[in-house]
């Protein structure tokens, strides 16, 4: 990867996080005392190799504005940018919004905002991974456990091979400007987007997978939040 290639940092933050079941947004949730969005943006304006980041905010975000003193003063940080009405618009906004900053050529880090946990030895692992493979890539994990196919009644339908099967997670890198026209085409077509890299394989890409640590949990349910506090103080230990 040339010098001249900056690396920036998208954190897409205009979910609601419904599955939780509370009424606060689970990005905005306390993580030993802080909300879990500061814990993300802080690990991600840390990474030695970052340009600058941007977070994602919905319109109708009531709670970011008590927490953006806190996050001006991290390094790197460059603000905020109007979210979308899904992932994948939000995504692409914030793409937008770099221009102000980036090039075309230079890459993007999009990294979910209730991640705290990634470690910045796996960012960079998946910096330099993706050196030698154009198509960008991303952080996962090789599916371990065995893989039940369900049917309608919740019965077990088949038993699905786990051989080449990977769990997607964040951040996923891609150069700024294929990844803007992969996400404006699959929009355009209606294709269903789960995430970056998805974009990317309908335009004819094939993302590096790049092994991550599984301590970089997606907060998802209440107990995750315990887990996650679980994982930093580890992660703490083992930086001692």
């Amino acid at each position: 990867m040339s010098n001249a290639d900056g690396i920036w940092g998208l954190i897409p933050a205009a979910g609601v996080g419904l599955r939780m079941g509370m009424a606060l947004p689970k990005q905005y949730l306390l993580l030993r005392g802080r909300p879990v969005i500061l814990h993300t943006l802080e690990r991600l304006c840390h990474y030695p190799r970052l340009s600058g980041a941007m977070v994602g905010i919905s319109s109708g975000d009531r709670h970011w504005q008590a927490h953006e003193t806190e996050a001006e003063r991290l390094p790197k940080f460059l603000g905020t940018y109007p979210g979308g009405a899904t992932r994948a618009h939000t995504v692409l906004n914030g793409l937008k919004a770099l221009t102000a900053h980036a090039r075309e050529a230079d890459w993007v880090l999009v990294h979910d905002a209730v991640r705290p946990c990634v470690r910045l030895a796996d960012i960079d692992a998946l910096v330099n991974a993706i050196e030698t493979n154009g198509d960008g890539g991303l952080l996962a994990l090789p599916v371990a456990d065995t893989v039940k196919r369900a049917d309608e009644a919740g019965c077990v339908r088949e038993t699905v091979s786990r051989e080449g099967l990977w769990r997607a997670l964040t951040p996923q890198m891609f150069r700024i400007g294929a990844l803007r026209k992969a996400l404006e085409r699959a929009l355009a077509q209606g294709d269903e987007i789960t995430d970056e890299a998805a974009a990317i394989e309908m335009a004819g890409g094939h993302p590096r997978l790049v092994a991550g640590h599984p301590d970089n949990i997606k907060i998802t349910l209440p107990g995750d939040l315990a887990l996650a506090e679980l994982f930093l103080k580890q992660q703490e230990k083992e930086s001692e």
